[in-house]
């Protein structure tokens, strides 16, 4: 049975040119970045190469990117080091009701140690109200942290605005981009950004890098301490392969990016028009601000899990919500915060698409999706209880 991917906001396939420049690092040029003889310093011009291809990803400076593990530890350098280092002149911080668990877990914990945190609501379509901004700014508040695409429900925030902001009360902006890295256009000193995070895995790079941009003059501490590593603020032996990796992914990103959006968009589109044909079915998310390979959809009177399992059967490959949390079965936090009852969020189904899917292949899906939600509702006496009040 041929597998049909639709999961790519979870993880994506390592692309054959990133895996091409990554492969010589792990059995030739194999040495570590700090060591004087050749074969070290060969990994280190390739480190400093890719920390070139990530910075013009993003409009930044090569010295203003660190290399992570991931995009969660990116995060939590962000929140954590930007707090700590600023603590002296505030100890207020602002995010959203919506943002990844990296971001609303490092924030809890902050809480937990004394710092105090402001939770911004959305509205029904997930976004942001610059207002609501605006009125959480006090003189203590020393970092908004405001995501750029939503995982779940892929709606792009008013990032532009929201750096505007920031910068006029002198705060530090960071914002999650893991996934808005090669779907929106993102350039950090146009929109006033002052940390962003970056996964590579998103963006058909390997698991197990990441990176965060730190505007040069940035307070900021380190989270982990040793050779002192990425500028001390990331110590620990460079994933020479991983970085590599990252930094021709970004490049491919940006070079392939009109190409790229617009067929994740057309296909995106192409998906939403077709399952909302389908009954007692609703969009999450905004209907145009939203990410181009983003499909977030609820379906009444069915389990979001038990979708997916169907699915899976029939060789589509999609999920109920972020990955990060994909085995807890609570109702999605960002689908409750956009106002759905908890039965409409547990039926929630996500659809992301790349570049690599194929028109055919949604074709596929929206024959297939119509006969798995009938069957799946044929089972539910709740849909029974509808029908039957309707006809009545």
């Amino acid at each position: 049975m041929k597998r049909i991917y639709l999961d790519n906001s979870a993880t994506t396939k390592v692309s054959q040119e990133v895996l091409d420049v990554m492969l010589p690092y792990f059995t030739e040029s194999y040495g570590n970045p700090s060591s004087l003889h050749s074969m070290g310093q060969e990994a280190n011009v390739a480190v400093q190469a890719a920390r070139e291809q990530v910075a013009r990803s993003i409009g930044a400076e090569p010295g203003e990117i660190i290399f992570t593990s991931c995009g969660t530890e990116a995060d939590n350098l962000a929140l954590v080091g930007a707090a700590y280092a600023n603590k002296k002149k505030g100890d207020h911080l602002i995010t959203s009701s919506i943002e990844h668990p990296a971001i609303l877990k490092t924030a809890e914990n902050l809480e937990k140690n004394g710092f105090k945190v402001t939770y911004l609501p959305v509205d029904q379509y997930g976004l942001v109200d610059l207002a609501d901004v605006e009125a959480a700014i006090t003189p203590r508040t020393t970092l908004i942290s405001v995501m750029a695409v939503n995982n779940e429900i892929g709606t792009i925030q008013p990032i532009v605005e929201i750096g505007r902001i920031a910068k006029e009360h002198k705060i530090y902006f960071h914002t999650d981009a893991v996934q808005g890295i090669g779907k929106v256009a993102i350039n950090v000193k146009d929109q006033n950004i002052d940390m962003l995070s970056i996964a590579g895995h998103k963006i058909h790079a390997p698991k197990g890098v990441g990176a965060l941009y730190v505007k040069k003059g940035t307070r900021i501490e380190a989270l982990i301490h040793g050779g002192g590593q990425e500028r001390n603020l990331k110590s620990g032996t460079e994933n020479v392969p991983g970085i590599v990796g990252l930094g021709k992914a970004c490049e491919v990103a940006i070079r392939d990016f009109d190409k790229n959006t617009a067929h994740m968009a057309r296909l995106r589109d192409k998906l939403i028009d077709g399952i909302l044909k389908i009954d007692h079915v609703r969009l999450n998310g905004h209907r145009t601000r939203r990410s181009p390979n983003n499909v977030n959809v609820s379906f009444s009177f069915i389990e979001g899990e038990s979708l997916v399992l169907f699915l899976d059967m029939a060789g589509i490959e999609g999920s109920t919500g972020s990955a990060c949390s994909s085995k807890n079965l609570k109702a999605s936090h960002v689908l409750l915060a956009c106002g759905l009852p908890a039965e409409e969020a547990h039926g929630s189904l996500r659809l992301t698409n790349c570049e690599l899917n194929t028109e055919e292949e949604i074709d596929y899906v929206l024959e297939t999706l119509p006969g798995i939600v009938g069957r799946l509702r044929a089972m539910s006496p709740l849909y029974k209880k509808a029908v039957t009040e309707k006809v009545s």
